[in-house]
């Protein structure tokens, strides 16, 4: 009996044994093997384009793109792509919404003769599906400040540091803004598993590609003619994106085009620091010109409705508060010619803020291509700056030089008839009005009722008289 027992028990260790080994192995195998693809969506194809500089417009086109996507679950959405570079903080927060996209997105350099510079070529590297077509060319993404000294290079892995070198502040600023765009781009790389070694070049060195030479050295996955070339070539392919794999089957779909929404172009149109600066200087002048003018109302209005938008335009931009304290300076200086004449000391120094203000308004480190005004655009606004305010100084100085024609001031020099008169003074009639009238130092004069006499000065209420001759 105690045998019989004894082998009942060592037969459920067994079994139990056995049934913790099935269980471990059986989760070692629901963590290690791979996720089977998602079934393709049966959704469109989306396209838009991003042209031009990368900016606030731009990226809320794309983000209006993605949100219809994901309600029209959409199998692909396409970025056609050209463009010199973008606004740094801008860029960022596209290739954030790129690598959170649950749906797959293809980033394609079209058409023949556009680039993906700069900004465009994170973005490319950030893309789940990096395609060109021929004749285009990417690269050149080397954070370089306008106007600033050309960016130290990182050293090399294992390279010692040089003790003897010696790096100012501003050097050292670059080397972290280099090494930072170093950082990110080879980050990129990793995760799409293309080429670190030339994306590290491609900061460094600005160097650049061709399709054909991107698609060799693994920089792109696919040369495509066209959009249906494109499509052709990336059917079923297995992409990866933050929801799990995706099996794309794109031969033969119809693609939508999506265009940018007013709101987009607005912002679009807002966000250039050409207009943003134009609709600057019409809210200064409008204003100014209604505090000269009170009554009017359209200048006022007109000014501040153009202020208002060019500063949602310029919260935008990555501002240079040193600019914009010069611009309001010189200004500020020109008013005070106008309404103070300074022999032009002023006036010379309102027109030389205000040029330096508008050529340091936007700071260049805000953006990796040329971010500043352009030069027609600064002429055109200091000289109509200086114009307005010359205009303005020759009225107050021609309104100086113009005789009185109110107030007391006008009595002087006019001739009156005397009303009444006695020894040195008695009342006169000047203008129509009757005014209390005395001779000069009180001198006796004889004047009698109905003489003629002029007006030399005034003393209170009272005129100083002498008779005509």
């Amino acid at each position: 009996m105690v045998l019989k027992v004894c082998v009942y028990r060592l037969f459920y260790f067994l079994l139990k044994s056995l049934r913790a080994q099935l269980v471990f192995c059986l989760a070692v195998w629901a963590i290690t093997m791979p996720s089977a693809p998602l079934e393709a969506r049966a959704g469109p194809v989306l396209l838009l384009d991003l042209k031009g500089p990368i900016s606030v417009g731009a990226r809320q086109h794309f983000t209006e793109v993605l949100e219809q996507a994901r309600a029209a679950d959409a199998q692909l959405v396409i970025v056609r792509l050209d463009t010199p570079g973008g606004l740094v903080t801008v860029t960022r927060d596209v290739i954030s919404e790129v690598l959170a996209s649950p749906i797959p997105i293809v980033v394609y350099v079209a058409p023949n003769g556009a680039r993906a510079a700069s900004a465009g070529t994170y973005l490319t590297y950030a893309a789940h599906i990096a395609a060109m077509a021929p004749g285009t060319h990417l690269g050149a993404a080397t954070p370089i400040p306008l106007g600033a000294p050309p960016p130290l290079q990182p050293r090399a892995p294992g390279q010692p540091a040089d003790k003897d070198a010696k790096q100012s502040p501003g050097t050292a600023t670059q080397q972290k803004v280099l090494n930072d765009a170093v950082a990110y781009l080879r980050t990129l790389s990793q995760l799409r598993k293309r080429n670190a070694e030339w994306a590290e070049k491609a900061v460094i060195d600005a160097a650049t590609l061709t399709a054909k030479e991107a698609k060799q050295e693994n920089v792109i996955d696919i040369v495509a003619d066209d959009i249906e070339h494109l499509l052709k070539q990336i059917d079923n392919t297995q992409v990866s994106t933050s929801d799990g794999e995706h099996i794309l089957q794109t031969s033969g779909l119809s693609v939508r085009y999506i265009e940018a929404s007013w709101k987009s172009q607005i912002i679009s149109v807002i966000t250039d620091p050409n207009v943003a600066f134009i609709l600057l200087m019409i809210g200064i002048y409008g204003i100014l010109f209604e505090f000269w003018s009170p009554g009017l109302g359209g200048p006022g209005i007109i000014g501040a409705i153009s202020l208002m938008i060019a500063l949602m335009g310029l919260s935008a931009l990555p501002i240079s508060y040193a600019g914009a304290s010069l611009i309001i300076l010189g200004i500020a200086f020109l008013v005070a010619e106008a309404f103070a004449p300074g022999f032009g000391i002023l006036g010379l120094g309102g027109i030389i803020a205000f040029v330096a203000g508008a050529l340091f308004l936007f700071d260049p480190a805000g953006a990796d291509f040329d971010f500043s005004l352009a030069w027609p655009v600064i002429v055109g606004a200091t000289l109509t700056t200086v114009l307005l305010f010359a205009g303005a100084l020759a009225m107050v100085l021609q309104a100086r030089q113009r005789a009185v024609v109110t107030g007391s001031e006008q009595l002087l020099g006019m001739t009156g008839e005397v009303v009444e008169w006695a020894e040195c003074e008695g009342r006169v009639r000047v203008h129509g009005e009757a005014w209390a009238a005395r001779s000069a130092a009180r001198s006796k004069v004889a004047l009698k009722a109905g003489d003629s006499v002029s007006v030399t000065g005034r003393d209170g209420l009272t005129l100083i008289v002498e008779p005509t001759t």
